[in-house]
């Protein structure tokens, strides 16, 4: 298989290599039931010595950058409760922690929540996270910017590796809310 974006030597459906995935994402695409067909979300070897965003474009082709989507977890707080969103949003932008993200959580403060409680609720490896189902119901926050895109590349849960999902199907993950503005520069 051609990989859709990007020059990778190896490129296989996601239902094809589940092992290869965290179990949240392999069960994430075992039970995909959106418009787009699993086997269209493409896994991708990719190697962690060559991680970093300008070391990884420089290699797997450039035209990468603009079509990259980092997610983060975010943690919103208000009377002492706190709730937890999954981010996703163009490399090339930031979240909009303090505005877009504070707001549609309802909450008074926000911020990124910390790696140990990003990686422990999501289980996922740091810097790797997808936006696949949530734990514990956690709302998607996807900026429109990604949800417009062909494909785009996430990780794949794994330092190794990453995903080529189609960026309309990012608006059918469960939870998921499409928002205007979520990434800025």
């Amino acid at each position: 298989m051609h990989a859709p974006i990007g020059h990778f030597d190896h490129a296989v459906p996601a239902p094809d290599c589940l092992d290869e995935l965290t179990r949240p994402v392999a069960d994430a695409v075992r039970a995909w039931r959106g418009s787009v067909p699993a086997d269209q979300f493409v896994y991708v070897d990719t190697d962690p010595e060559w991680a970093d965003t300008a070391t990884f474009v420089e290699h797997y082709g450039q035209d990468l950058l603009e079509r990259s989507a980092n997610c983060v977890v975010v943690a919103g707080k208000r009377g002492g409760e706190t709730m937890l969103a999954a981010c996703v949003v163009l490399s090339t932008t930031r979240v909009d922690v303090n505005g877009v993200v504070r707001r549609q959580l309802g909450a008074r403060k926000a911020s990124f929540a910390s790696m140990d409680t990003a990686t422990g609720e999501s289980g996922m490896e740091y810097g790797a996270s997808p936006p696949s189902d949530s734990p514990a119901g956690w709302p998607v926050l996807v900026d429109s910017a990604v949800v417009d895109l062909p494909y785009v590349l996430v990780g794949s849960g794994r330092r190794r590796g990453k995903l080529l999902v189609p960026g309309k199907a990012f608006a059918e993950l469960p939870g998921a809310v499409v928002l205007e503005g979520l990434g800025v520069a």
